[in-house]
Formats: structure tokens, sequence, C-alpha cells
């Protein structure tokens, strides 16, 4: 039977050598996290396991890299600095995989810290805006401790989870970490929003990847009609689209008249707009990123996004050269599930240039960059100086058509590459 402690009761449940889960995304369990690491000093051999989690996570607190390890399965921005350090690490792996971690006992959990809702008359909580890989952890872990808070959204899907399965119950009343991708569109964004959704056609499954592009893409689809939504994470934008009736998932096949995602990263507008809505189903990633669920939904659209990608069509989406910046995710789970669809576009989509201006379209891979998602399996590659399709193309015309859509400051540079590469073009 669960009982009701403060956060600082709930940490001390957790023992040496113990591997810990958090909850992730906008679910991040905080109050608990904080509890944890101000054990720091008194605890040793302690393994934290997560996605993406947002929000400041107190990892400069004395003592807190002796005493705690942090074994990434996704590197966001408050891990990254961790990750790449002597007190962290990253494992590469597919969204869709990271269930049978848990499920198989190859990444086994002593506890798992989650934030959910509070329970209903029945008793039955739920995992909130990120069921993803959460609740494959609940199900598998010895001990779970969990957050509940009045302001997670209710929602429906498979995240329910009674109150008998927690060991530990703390109250929080907490507004949830909030992001506004929105905030990152410019005229290259825009640009590449309206390239992309000219490639969109109606009735069309859309899955979208993190941040202001995705944004951008559903600003220009006001024009279309009956789009589905087939998505691990749904952000702000999709609002408008529902408000406005573009949205209605009547042509899919898997979950009819249903947006189907894993988890939410969004504004308190959105999350209110989940809240105990029917509209939404919050499944686990080991389904919703299968690619034999993905590809039975007709004209899937998957736009992901890269760091940067080499002339031959390798998208590297995860690491700086050596340095782990994010993570494998579910980018290769949706471009291959949209290639095998019906009528299915698989997308990356990306600014042709960094912030400092560096070309992102480059003759070779940094040393040390990982490849997320392969040459074989890229089709569409949109900046905001053109659209370049690669399927079925040899590894110069591929190069050719990157060259063409790279910003113009650096096509000279890249035909240079091309030519030294590949010899005198054939006539």
């Amino acid at each position: 039977m669960a009982h009701w402690m403060d956060a600082a009761g709930a940490a001390r449940l957790i023992a040496d050598g113990e591997r810990v889960f958090l909850h992730g995304s906008a679910a991040t369990p905080h109050a608990l996290i904080d509890a944890l690491l101000a054990r720091a000093g008194s605890v040793k051999g302690i393994e934290l396991v997560s996605i993406s989690t947002l929000g400041h996570i107190a990892f400069d607190r004395p003592g807190v890299r002796d005493s705690f390890f942090v074994n990434s399965l996704f590197v966001s921005a408050n891990v990254r600095e961790v990750v790449n350090g002597p007190a962290g690490e990253y494992v590469p792996v597919f969204l869709s995989e990271i269930p049978l971690l848990f499920e198989r006992g190859i990444m086994p959990i002593n506890t798992a810290l989650v934030h959910v809702s509070p329970p209903d008359r029945h008793g039955f909580c739920t995992l909130g805006v990120s069921v993803d890989v959460a609740r494959s952890a609940v199900r598998y872990a010895e001990r779970v401790i969990a957050q509940v808070n009045p302001r997670m959204p209710r929602t429906h899907g498979e995240g329910q989870v009674h109150i008998s399965r927690f060991d530990a119950l703390v109250h929080v009343e907490a507004e949830l970490p909030e992001v506004d991708y929105a905030a990152g569109i410019g005229p290259e964004e825009e640009r590449i929003g309206r390239l992309c959704a000219g490639l969109i056609e109606d009735r069309s499954t859309l899955q979208l990847g993190i941040g202001a592009i995705p944004d951008a893409v559903l600003r220009m689809l006001h024009g279309h009609k009956d789009l589905g939504v087939h998505t691990e994470m749904c952000s702000n934008g999709i609002m408008d689209l529902l408000e406005r009736g573009v949205i209605t998932n009547r042509y899919k096949r898997k979950f009819k008249d249903r947006i189907v995602t894993s988890f939410a990263i969004g504004t308190r507008a959105l999350y209110d707009r989940i809240d105990d809505n029917p509209q939404f189903a919050f499944l686990d990633a080991a389904y919703v990123n299968a690619g034999h669920v993905i590809r039975q939904n007709p004209r899937v659209v998957a736009i992901n996004s890269a760091i940067e990608i080499d002339l031959t069509g390798q998208v590297c989406a995860d690491s700086i050269g050596t340095m782990q910046y994010s993570g494998v995710g579910g980018q290769m789970d949706f471009m291959r599930g949209a290639a095998l669809s019906e009528g299915g576009k698989p997308i990356i989509a990306m600014r042709s240039t960094t912030p400092s201006g560096a070309s992102k379209i480059v003759s070779f891979l940094r040393q040390g960059a990982g490849v997320v998602t392969t040459r074989a399996h890229v089709h569409h590659v949109v900046t905001e100086q053109g659209v370049a399709d690669l399927f079925g193309r040899n590894l110069r015309q591929r190069a050719e058509a990157l060259r063409d859509i790279a910003h113009p400051d650096h096509r000279e540079a890249l035909d240079r590459a091309i030519t030294e590469r590949f010899g005198p073009k054939w006539h």
C-alpha cells in the first residue's frame, strides 16, 4: 500500500548502487529529483536513467557528480555537460526499443521516479504528458515513487496507473515546464515550413520532431484538409489546426479520429487542451514508434531535423563530432515507417547553415559524428534554399542535389568537393 510522505522521506528509500529511472519531458519530477540529489555525499553509486528531461537539475551541486552517474538514453540540455564528462554516458538506442531494455532486464530498474495526475474515484492516476518509456519503467521497476500534482493533465490512452502500484506518494502542486518552440521561428524556418507544406498532401498522417521547424510547418498547413497525427511528440502547433478543422484524423487506419502521441511538450494552453481529452491517445513508445504500426497509416509524412548531412545523404542528428548533443530518439523509426507507408514521405528539414554561418551540408561528417539516419533511408532533404529528392539517385546525383540546396556562400566549396570525390562529370 502506498504511503504519503514528503520528498526527502521518499528519497531516503533509495539505496546505494541503485539504478533510478527519471520520468521525462514535461513530466520531469523535479521535487523528487531535487530531494534525491540533496543526498549527495551520503549515497554512492546511484545511476540515473532517463530520456529527455526539462528544467534545471542541480548537477553542479557539490558532491553530486561523486554520488550519481547519469546514464542517459537521450541527451537534453540539462544533462549535456554531465553526459560528456566523467560522471555520465549515453546509450544509443531507438526510442521504440527503450521499453525492451526494462522488460528484458537488460537495464533493470530498482526505483522509478514519476510525475502523475491525482487518482480518480477508482484510484487510477495517469502518467500525464509523458507515457513514452515511462509506462514500461513503472511496469518493471522494483519500486515506484510518484510525485502527485493536480497541475498534471489527466491523459487518455495507456498511461493509467493504479495508486496501489506506488510505494510512496509525494503531493506537489507546481506548474509543468513550458516550452514555446514558435518563439524560434524566423524567416528561414518559415521558408522551410512552406516548402515542407508543399510536399504534404491532404489526408496525410503527420509525424513532427522537436523544435521551431515542426511548428513552422504546422503554421503553413491552414489550407490543407483532413490531416491526421501519429507522432512520438506533439507541441503547440497542433492546436490551431485542430480549431480550424484541418486535423481530423478521419483517414488514419490506426486510432482513427484520434491524435496518437507518446509525449507532449508545450505551454499551459496545450496541457489544458490535453487534460481529460479523449481526442488524444498517449501510448507506449514501443507502439507509437513501431515501424509496422506507422506504415499502416496512409501518406505518412515524417519531418525530422539534422545537425549536419554529408554529400551522400548520411544524417548526423545526435552529436557534434564526438560530443553527444541529443540522441537517436525516434527519427529512424519514423523515417523508415514513412518510407514504407502508402504514399509516405520521409523528410529531413533543417537550416542550411549553423548560427555561426557554417554549412550544415558538408563533404564529410565531422570525425566521431554519429549517423542516425543512413543515406539509404533519406528521401527528401529540405532547407530554406529548396528541396532535394535523393530517392533513387546515385552518389554523384545526390551530392549535386544537396549542393543546390546548400547556402550560396558554400556551394562553390561543395562543388569542388564533388569534383574531387567523383572526378569529372560524365557526358
